[in-house]
């Protein structure tokens, strides 16, 4: 059996049948299933529970009523069991028989055509059977609208591929650039750090931790790119440094009095 048209048969039905609601149709696709699992052979036995699992129904007053009104429109023949123990039986019907044949589509250019050929085919004897007919266009409507949908899907694929070549182009362009600036850039020494730190007006101290912290790790800036300009890396260093206070009193805290112990401590004084 053709599920595809079967499918297609039962959704013309249920358009056409007002009484049903989504509840019906997740019950009926939830039996399709069923019925494909068993490779489309009449009957098959079914569970309540398995059912109202798979149409996500949870009332079971609303699936013995979606389940009789399937049946008594002729979606399903269904022969409950009332045994909790052994499983209902359902017939499902073969809807891909019920399918209406496609109007073709006719322009106007064809039924010009056509009427002509039926003039034709009147000045024709009563008696005798035409042998002429009516001329019609090699191609028709709906192959000229194919043919337009495939020429605005070319036309789609074109520019898709335009901007696929335009990205590819300028990340080819800012890759070229970085590395060239990779290629230019050699380390700095100590000496030179610590003229431009003081240059900006920062302590010695600071410059020798740039150098000793990018030195160790081979100047990549966040430990995986390649550093490019370290007076770029200078300056954020200087600003990052800023938000950091460093506390350099190192005078001890002076503890309460009060909380020292003595051997003339009055007990009675309070806290």
């Amino acid at each position: 059996m053709n599920y595809i048209k079967h499918l297609t048969g039962f959704f013309d039905r249920i358009v056409q049948d007002r009484s049903l609601n989504p509840t019906h149709i997740s019950l009926y696709i939830a039996l399709f299933q069923f019925w494909n699992v068993n490779r489309f052979q009449n009957p098959i036995s079914i569970t309540r529970d398995e059912v109202m699992r798979i149409s996500k129904i949870c009332s079971k007053a609303t699936y013995h009523k979606c389940m009789r009104e399937l049946n008594d429109k002729g979606y399903i023949k269904y022969e409950p069991s009332f045994n909790p123990f052994k499983g209902s039986m359902v017939i499902l019907f073969n809807f891909s028989e019920d399918l209406k044949p496609v109007q073709k589509r006719v322009s106007n250019t064809e039924k010009i055509l056509s009427n002509a050929g039926q003039l034709v085919n009147k000045q024709q004897t009563s008696d005798e059977t035409s042998t002429e007919q009516a001329l019609v266009p090699s191609i028709n409507y709906i192959n000229k609208t194919n043919i337009s949908n495939d020429l605005n899907l070319d036309e789609q694929s074109k520019n898709f591929q335009i901007e696929d070549e335009f990205l590819k182009n300028d990340n080819a362009k800012k890759e070229k650039k970085l590395r060239e600036k990779k290629k230019n850039f050699s380390t700095p020494t100590n000496e030179e750090i610590k003229a431009y730190f003081l240059e900006q007006n920062f302590p010695e101290l600071e410059a020798n931790k740039f150098f000793n912290y990018f030195s160790s790790n081979g100047w990549l800036v966040g430990g995986k790119t390649p550093m490019v300009d370290w007076q770029a890396s200078a300056k954020n260093w200087m600003l990052n440094s800023i938000n950091f206070k460093h506390n350099t009193d190192t005078t001890p805290i002076n503890r309460a009095k009060h909380l020292n112990t003595g051997t003339d401590k009055d007990y009675s004084e309070p806290l």
